[in-house]
């Protein structure tokens, strides 16, 4: 199942689309679509559009061609690579999860119970209300993950888009955020994610995208666990096996003759 498919009672729906900047091109024709409920994993080479791909649902950019339709009233939030905020401030993490609600509300609105009560819920499923005090800048790596996990979730989304949320954590630390995105996904929320990491991504999500040479492919989960076309789209020949139940997959010698 590729190039395309659940456009009934979809949420986000790509029809045709081309992505760039300076209508230079980085994705060509793409067409595929978003439900309620889905958990997709976006792969693909550094510079392949990954996160263009997210700035997009977000209307950041507008396509070069083709048309993006978002169900209207849809909310978003935006999990940003780690490294691209700025922690030479000396913010709170009850300073920045608040920001979260501040997007929904408007800069010169005050906060009412309703608003609290989302910092509150925010703070509490991803398990940081004792840090509320702390300074973002002297929490660890995984630690300060899910403060913007967290500011993501005060806005109260429909739809949580995550960029790279595992990059440079330990394996424990990657594990535990995976596991969070896991039982947010759970409460409900619509989840996409952008990772290199091919075995975090297989063993979390329901379906696949590939992006490769200005092209996008989506399959199932499941039809994507084939040692065959992982090879194709990454030209090395590679290994797939499941160990209790977690996807793992690493180069191998020789020619991949099967799924």
């Amino acid at each position: 199942m590729n190039h395309g498919e659940q456009t009934d009672g979809a949420v986000v729906q790509f029809e045709g689309v081309s992505l760039g900047y300076s209508r230079a091109p980085v994705l060509s024709d793409l067409t595929f679509s978003l439900a309620a409920g889905d958990f997709v994993g976006i792969i693909g080479p550094n510079g392949s559009g990954k996160t263009t791909i997210l700035r997009a649902i977000l209307r950041v950019i507008r396509p070069v061609r083709g048309s993006i339709r978002i169900r209207e009233g849809l909310k978003f939030g935006y999990v940003m690579q780690r490294q691209s905020l700025d922690d030479i401030f000396p913010l709170s993490v009850l300073d920045i999860v608040s920001m979260g609600r501040l997007g929904r509300i408007g800069p010169l609105s005050r906060f009412g119970k309703g608003d609290f009560d989302k910092i509150e819920e925010a703070l509490s499923i991803t398990g940081i209300q004792d840090l509320r005090r702390e300074r973002y800048r002297d929490l660890s790596g995984g630690q300060k993950q899910r403060v913007l996990v967290a500011r993501a979730l005060a806005f109260d989304p429909d739809v949580l888009l995550l960029d790279e949320p595992t990059n440079d954590l330990d394996i424990q630390g990657e594990e535990q955020i995976m596991n969070l995105i896991q039982e947010i996904h759970r409460l409900g929320i619509t989840i996409v994610l952008v990772s290199h990491l091919l075995n975090v991504v297989f063993s979390h999500v329901h379906r696949v995208m590939f992006l490769k040479e200005k092209r996008m492919r989506i399959y199932d989960r499941r039809e994507a666990l084939c040692s065959r076309l992982l090879s194709e789209i990454y030209q090395i020949p590679v290994k797939v096996e499941e160990v209790d139940g977690r996807v793992v997959i690493v180069p191998q010698g020789g020619s991949s003759a099967g799924c």
